[in-house]
């Protein structure tokens, strides 16, 4: 590479290749936006991505745009990434293999490592083991910890002095790899966790928050103006969405108010639509033309007085239309609160959305999300945020404090591109 050029023509003629690690989900469309920004900054740069949790379905519209590979070997476990908080769940993934395909992932990231001009790891503790171990050049990108859960609310939990004697978080071998002279790059998802890595040796920066890259307020419509909006987030992993989807249901139910309410139920790739309508059917509500005609919905459905409609690919437009969040999902219900919108969680059997895992993600948030313990109490919550906008609008500003600006991609992909044009 030529360290004369200019550094818009060093990027043109750039074609070096990177390899991203995704441990999930969530970490799956933080990793989709950075790639997308890198992508812009950097098109000819060669991109590819391992997905060591999952079939990878966020990245699939990338590779059919030719920009983007998946590689590797991979699975879709039957916990959904989740083993480390069910008994149950990690006796499936064995028998199904999970040692097996990380062997496997482990190897193939060794064995290809002399390609890359860096690794970049995305999640925990799994992908920086593997980007530690390629004996490759390699970033961190931080995403599921953060300080606040035990800082904020010291002595709820005795997690939480174990925490407060290490100073973060983070445990310490997540350090000390992180300290190795081949990782160029930590970046963590707020102020108060980096500062607590770098008062253990670590270089970590938290430039932005990728998870709110793409979302903004949007105009409501007039033909939904009337109602009261509620946007239902069950979750990703089907058997446990589909168990969380008909107790939110439940729940709404018995709702009181005087105004109609609609509840929006924004999908991604799983559950399907048409497993939550079997779920529907069951409870007794009707399928219905309400604002089929207004709302691009792929169904309508009513029982009584309750309006619901349910789409897949709707939560960045659905989501600027709520005034409250009934949630049971990860990283979809802090992408709400960081517009603004509090949420109220059900925990249910999991494996991932149990009470342990909705304590964390309110106390991540500053309590911009609320845990009830029961659908009644889920009712009443929504009764008394429904009256009352100021609340609405306080709750919602900590969720926006908390989650930060948008910008995050572009910042983490200009990071990264420094490192890789040496800049």
């Amino acid at each position: 590479m030529e360290f004369s050029l200019p550094l818009a023509d060093r990027i043109s003629h750039f074609t070096e290749n990177l390899l991203f690690l995704s441990n999930g989900h969530g970490e799956d469309l933080i990793t989709l936006q950075i790639l997308r920004a890198l992508h812009e900054l950097i098109p000819s740069l060669s991109l590819e991505v391992l997905v060591l949790v999952g079939e990878g379905k966020a990245f699939r519209s990338a590779v059919s745009e030719g920009w983007l590979r998946i590689v590797g070997p991979s699975m879709r476990l039957p916990s959904g990434g989740f083993s480390n908080q069910s008994l149950r769940g990690m006796i499936a993934d064995i028998a199904a293999g999970l040692f097996q395909v990380t062997w496997n992932q482990w190897c193939f990231v060794r064995s290809t490592a002399h390609r890359r001009t860096l690794i970049i790891a995305v999640g925990d503790l799994l992908p920086l083991f593997f980007a530690w171990s390629s004996g490759a050049s390699f970033g961190f990108i931080g995403t599921p910890k953060s300080d606040y859960t035990w800082r904020s609310c010291l002595g709820s939990d005795i997690s939480d002095y174990y925490h407060c004697l290490k100073g973060t978080e983070w445990e310490p071998w997540e350090y000390a790899f992180m300290r190795s002279s081949r990782c160029k790059l930590v970046a963590v998802r707020d102020q108060l966790t980096a500062r607590g890595l770098r008062k253990k040796g670590v270089a970590a920066q938290s430039p932005g928050n990728p998870m709110m890259d793409g979302l903004h307020k949007l105009s409501l419509p007039e033909s939904i103006k009337p109602f009261r909006r509620l946007l239902l987030l069950c979750g990703s992993r089907a058997v446990e969405a589909k168990r969380n989807f008909q107790r939110l249901i439940t729940a709404s139910s018995l709702v009181k108010c005087q105004t109609p309410i609609i509840i929006l139920v924004a999908l991604g790739s799983e559950p399907s639509a048409k497993e939550l309508e079997d779920v529907l059917s069951g409870l007794g509500y009707q399928r219905s033309s309400f604002l089929s005609n207004q709302i691009d919905a792929q169904s309508s459905w009513t029982k009584g007085s309750s309006n619901l409609l349910i789409a897949e690919g709707k939560f960045s437009l659905w989501a600027s239309w709520a005034e409250i969040g009934l949630a049971t999902a990860g990283t979809a219900t802090e992408q709400l609160v960081g517009l603004g919108i509090p949420a109220l969680s059900l925990p249910g059997e999991g494996p991932q959305f149990k009470r342990k895992f909705a304590v964390r993600q309110s106390r991540l948030l500053g309590g911009a999300v609320t845990v009830c313990r029961s659908p009644e109490l889920l009712a009443e919550r929504i009764e008394i945020l429904l009256n009352d906008h100021s609340l609405r609008q306080n709750i919602g500003s900590v969720g926006l404090r908390r989650m930060g600006l948008q910008g995050g991609s572009a910042a983490l992909a200009a990071l990264i591109s420094k490192l890789l044009l040496g800049h």
